[in-house]
């Protein structure tokens, strides 16, 4: 790389050249009170310029001459330079990733170092309300797409200096700001090196949102469920932090990164610990419910009607074939045309504008499935396990787990159609299987089951006092950063 030269000229030579066409970069030589010429480079509107006016160039406007003695170039940088976040920098091209990212480069005649003024002032949303995330009782502030503003978030609620905070850029053109965060002494050091290690042979040209850092932690695993729990709530990744976990905070995105992730994790809200135990159990027993549900709940309609309608008490059987009675095509067509229809629905209702989305899914759905039935296309029993199946998946916390039990639960229908009871069984059994084979870091997936600690908080949520003071879940040696 190429050093900072003492000529000036040859420095902006050289900048001229890497920010050719680029109009948006402010660069301006000028002669110092000194008398020195000093030359200034940022990118208009991601530095701050007034802070720049009054902080730099006011500063090295100011004649610090000893009679006729002129300070030499280091001394008049130490003396103009009031603001307190300056660093050195040697090569051209690390200052030109300097100006990129939003801060300014000061480079005076004579010197052959360059000075980085830390002025970025990135355009961005306050702190809002969470959108996926709701929580009814607890904190109300989310993430924004500010790296600084998350990492504060988190700090603020930790005050420990054994809070790290390891930063790297990632994309070879983005060169988006990643931290890494973790509490020494808790998170075990395999996982954080192995984090640390997937991140660093990141080779993808951009990383523009946490979703694709996501992709890279995964590293090459072939399943649908998330092995990193994705969240925007500040108060969730302290509490994975005080866990043992490891936080990756992606510049530009508003979700922070939470590894290792167990299944139970997804099943987990915020809110289950602000309020009473037993209410939080409860509501925690019923999630896991419908979870199962979610993807197995349309299968299993498929199973019986097609194949054991005896395995029904009589009069619902009855009932249930003359409601398909007329209905031109299978059971497993009727609930595969429902389940995309609802699929399609509900995906059109996030694409469309807030106002009108939800009133597109409820309206959509209900006219849908009525004249679906008043034709005789479907039963009405298949619009009720349609509908049921998607209030489960609503009521899951994470919607990457979501996501997961939306693709599975047709490929049980499949099953369910060909083998009935048999497929079914066999299908539910194949997930649950797969489940037990995964690894988060070397975290068995289903962990804590097995273990005297599953009670306490997996499927039911233990009071507190019987929590504190116990070693943190995802604590030191118990993973194997894999």
């Amino acid at each position: 790389m190429q050093r900072v030269s003492r000529k000036l000229g040859e420095n902006t030579e050289y900048f001229k050249r890497r920010f050719e066409n680029c109009g948006d970069v402010v660069s301006r030589v000028f002669a110092a009170g000194t008398g020195r010429k000093v030359y200034v480079a940022y990118i208009d509107d991601l530095a701050d310029r007034e802070m720049l006016e009054r902080q730099v160039i006011r500063g090295l406007m100011v004649d610090t001459r000893d009679g006729d003695i002129a300070p030499s170039p280091q001394r008049l940088l130490e003396s103009a330079l009031i603001t307190a976040d300056v660093k050195e920098q040697e090569y051209l091209e690390n200052c030109v990733d300097e100006i990129l990212a939003g801060n300014a480069v000061v480079i005076v005649d004579g010197l052959c170092t360059a000075a980085v003024v830390s002025a970025k002032k990135v355009p961005g949303r306050g702190v809002n309300k969470p959108d996926t995330e709701i929580s009814v009782q607890g904190p109300q502030d989310a993430f924004t797409e500010s790296l600084r503003t998350n990492t504060v978030l988190i700090r603020r609620r930790i005050r420990s200096s054994n809070l790290k905070c390891v930063q790297m850029k990632l994309g070879k053109k983005t060169q988006t700001d990643t931290a890494v965060m973790y509490i020494e002494g808790t998170a075990d050091e395999n996982v954080v090196k192995s984090v640390l290690a997937r991140l660093e042979k990141t080779a993808a040209e951009g990383i523009l949102d946490s979703g694709c850092v996501e992709q890279y932690l995964k590293k090459g695993e072939k399943t649908l469920f998330p092995l990193v729990q994705l969240t925007e709530r500040p108060d969730k990744t302290a509490a994975g932090l005080i866990e043992g976990r490891v936080a990756v905070v992606c510049d530009n995105s508003p979700f922070v990164i939470l590894a290792p992730a167990v299944l139970f994790s997804f099943y987990q809200a915020s809110e289950d610990y602000y309020q009473q135990w037993q209410t939080a159990s409860f509501m925690r027993l019923i999630r896991l419910a419908a979870g199962l549900a979610a993807f197995t709940l349309p299968g299993l309609y498929v199973a019986v009607t097609m194949y054991d309608p005896s395995m029904l008490p009589a009069e619902l059987s009855l009932h249930l074939a003359g409601a398909r009675t007329g209905v031109p095509v299978s059971a497993m067509t009727e609930v595969t045309v429902l389940e995309l229809a609802f699929e399609t629905l509900r995906e059109a209702g996030v694409r469309m504008p807030a106002a009108v989305g939800g009133t597109l899914g409820v309206v959509g759905g209900i006219i849908i499935g009525q004249a679906a039935v008043d034709a005789g296309l479907v039963s009405p029993m298949v619009v009720i396990v349609t509908a049921v199946t998607g209030i489960c998946a609503f009521s899951i916390p994470s919607q990457q787990l979501t996501a997961a039990y939306r693709v599975i639960k047709f490929g049980v229908i499949i099953a369910s159609a060909v083998l009935g009871i048999y497929g079914f069984i066999l299908a539910v059994i194949c997930v649950f299987v797969h489940l037990t084979s995964l690894e988060s870091f070397g975290l068995p997936y289903i962990y804590p089951l097995g273990k005297k600690s599953a009670l306490k908080d997996t499927f039911l949520r233990l009071p507190i006092e019987k929590q504190d003071g116990g070693e943190p879940v995802f604590a030191k040696n118990k993973t194997g950063g894999a």
